[in-house]
């Protein structure tokens, strides 16, 4: 684990911390704070969690908090430093302990804990505990990547964005435990900044928390949503590789533009970034790959030479929405003959630095020895263009940066200025609905003989956070988009892609009733892509 850096944590509250927790007695601390006595509660009280698999490490989490009873009341940074002890096993009785060690939780970080385990093999699952005084935590399983160079023959994903807690229950992710994927995909809106509701009508729960604005509001958000035992499960089950949206900060906010005093919400970002880091299992070296103190989420995964997986920063780095006046809040969607800037070339979804490292990536997917079979752009929203009857047109999406998204798309095309990537397919979530489409070369131009398809587009619908529109408007939009195989707004659910050499196969998974815990979850519709065949085909 670095030392904490002065971008996430202001020198003086970082010495004040670092100083109160020196100087607290621990015989002053409630027991539960105590080192090397049994706690009176389960300091694991949000599980634990694995990252991004590589073929000769893996990357192990957890973060001890209070007693959840004092969810909103307790500060978590008057806790002490603690000393952790892990475990890595080839099995879950941990009778053939492979790797141990110790690690410390530090109050100026939460107490969120990042190991990094090297020296493993490759392709393998393995079994990892925490363990303070005399509490053990869960057990979790997650797994090392292929080897590089290698020809894995499959690779299952589950893919899921937007949690809102008072939208529903997780059922979604108690049928991804048996869906058993080997690594979940999360691309965006793991919390949700909101207080609950004054009206309460109609919601799955609610809780008493304020609207996130400081560090401590985010890290009891973090708590609060990870308290639910089927997201822990999911968790434990495997891997998770998780980018972020705009929820994890505040509502549609873009670089550094947000609602309000300037200065004030560049404050509650950096909050929210240092809360993020704390409560996913990210590596440490996204604390120094970002210039702006920030975090560098985006970032490219290999499975052998079966696929890659580009996960990318919708935020971060983008220009803000067009026509936003600075202090207030996005539209949302515009007249684009009322917004000149709607169509500027120079405005960028993912910022000109990450464009460029992804199209080097893109480049590399197709070159030589090191090709892959499929390139797989994670996303946090839907690249395909929508269009309405109105003749609106979204301004938080990638409708909102069109020349952006033919600068990509142009990417993903033979014939180019480049070599495209054999097989090409995106990945993304936000709208709270289900999307598949046909993503063609002029991605704004209809379907024709002159415009082929040339990648396949799978935006995911949400784990519980409801669409905010009706099937309706939904069927209106679909039917003036001919690109959009399949356009639904009523499911709350995740996809799973089941991916081997020869075709990528996906199911929509859908949650019969999200106000049940216990719910069901169907195949509410399932698409194929053929290798060198661009496009679902609904199966």
């Amino acid at each position: 684990m670095p030392l904490p850096s002065r971008a996430f944590v202001p020198a003086p509250r970082r010495q004040f911390l670092v100083a109160a927790g020196l100087a607290t007695a621990l015989g002053q601390l409630p027991a539960w704070a105590r080192l090397g006595e049994r706690p009176a509660h389960n300091p694991f009280t949000l599980g634990v969690a694995s990252g991004d698999p590589e073929p000769d490490n893996v990357l192990l989490w957890t973060r001890l908090t209070p007693p959840l009873s004092s969810l909103g009341e307790a500060d978590s940074s008057a806790m002490p430093a603690l000393r952790l002890r892990w475990e890595l096993a080839h099995d879950a009785l941990f009778r053939q302990i492979v790797r141990s060690g110790e690690a410390m939780a530090l109050p100026e970080w939460g107490h969120g804990v990042h190991v990094q385990v090297p020296g493993l093999a490759p392709d393998r699952w393995y079994y990892y505990r925490f363990m303070l005084g005399n509490a053990v935590s869960t057990t979790g399983r997650c797994r090392t990547a292929p080897a590089h160079g290698s020809q894995p023959q499959r690779l299952r994903l589950a893919y899921a964005s937007c949690q809102r807690w008072e939208h529903g229950y997780y059922a979604a992710w108690r049928q991804v435990v048996q869906d058993a994927p080997d690594l979940v995909l999360f691309l965006g809106d793991y919390i949700y900044e909101y207080a609950t509701p004054a009206m309460t009508l109609g919601l799955a729960r609610t809780h008493a928390l304020r609207q996130a604005q400081t560090l401590q509001d985010y890290r009891d958000r973090y708590a609060l949503h990870k308290s639910d035992p089927q997201l822990q499960a999911a968790h434990a089950i495997c891997n998770w590789s998780v980018a972020w949206d705009d929820h994890e900060v505040e509502n549609n906010y873009a670089a550094d533009q947000g609602v309000g005093d300037a200065a004030r919400f560049l404050a509650r970002r950096m909050a929210a970034w240092q809360a993020f880091y704390e409560n996913m299992p990210l590596r440490p070296r996204a604390l120094a790959g970002s210039s702006n103190g920030g975090l560098q989420i985006y970032r490219s995964l290999q499975w052998g030479r079966l696929a890659r997986l580009h996960l990318l920063d919708g935020r971060q780095y983008r220009d803000a929405q067009a026509c936003r006046l600075p202090g207030e809040a996005d539209k949302g969607s515009i007249r684009p003959g009322d917004c000149a800037a709607l169509s500027d070339a120079r405005r960028s979804l993912l910022g000109w630095g990450q464009e460029q490292w992804l199209y080097r990536q893109l480049a590399q997917d197709s070159h030589g020895g090191e090709a892959v079979r499929w390139s797989v752009l994670a996303q946090p929203t839907l690249l395909s263009a929508r269009h309405y009857p109105s003749g609106m047109q979204s301004t938080d999406s990638w409708d909102g940066y069109p020349s952006a998204r033919q600068r990509l798309v142009r990417h993903l095309t033979p014939g180019g200025a480049q070599p495209a990537p054999r097989n090409s397919v995106l990945l993304g979530g936000d709208l709270h609905q289900n999307f598949v489409c046909a993503v063609h070369a002029d991605s704004e131009a209809a379907p024709a003989r002159g415009n082929p398809v040339v990648a396949s587009e799978f935006c995911s619908t949400s784990i519980t956070s409801r669409s905010g529109t009706t099937q309706a408007k939904v069927d209106a939009m679909a039917a003036h988009t001919p690109h959009m195989l399949l356009a639904r707004c009523e499911e709350r659910g995740y996809g799973l892609a089941d991916i081997t050499p020869e075709r990528w196969t996906s199911e929509l998974r859908a949650v019969a009733n999200p106000m049940r815990a216990d719910s069901r979850v169907y195949t509410l519709a399932r698409f194929t892509v053929e290798d060198r065949r661009p496009g679902p085909v609904s199966s």
